[in-house]
């Protein structure tokens, strides 16, 4: 789902919305300037491109997102494990892990995470 693909810019945009949501684009304008620096100008350009692009919606000045931010690390995860990593989820651990340790909680999480994922043997 290429809607998805947010460019940095965009995304820390999101960033904003995700955490705020619901505000009006006169919240938005201020927290785009004191957080990203952007003119009103920019800030309005942004929203219609990803309303346009069916992210956000700005019903009467109202503006929230209609992609979470949960779906967009899904994509964004899935692309960089495909294209780097040809698709395995274990040599990007690897790589992620090369020269980092991870606390025994850190360690515990994961474990769980993946008896959570794991396939059921017949």
């Amino acid at each position: 789902m290429e809607k998805l693909k947010l460019f940095d810019a965009e995304f820390k945009f999101m960033s904003i919305v995700w955490e705020h949501e619901p505000l009006s684009t006169r919240a938005l304008v201020a927290l785009c300037q004191e957080h990203l620096g952007w003119k009103r100008t920019t800030t309005y350009t942004v929203l219609r491109k990803l309303s346009d692009r069916g992210i956000l919606q700005n019903d009467t000045s109202i503006v929230s997102s209609l992609v979470k931010r949960a779906q967009v690390q899904k994509y964004e995860s899935e692309k960089v494990i495909g294209k780097a990593f040809n698709g395995s989820l274990p040599r990007f651990i690897a790589a992620f892990l090369n020269d980092k340790t991870l606390s025994p909680t850190e360690a515990e999480e994961l474990k769980k995470l993946i008896d959570q994922h794991k396939e059921e043997k017949e």
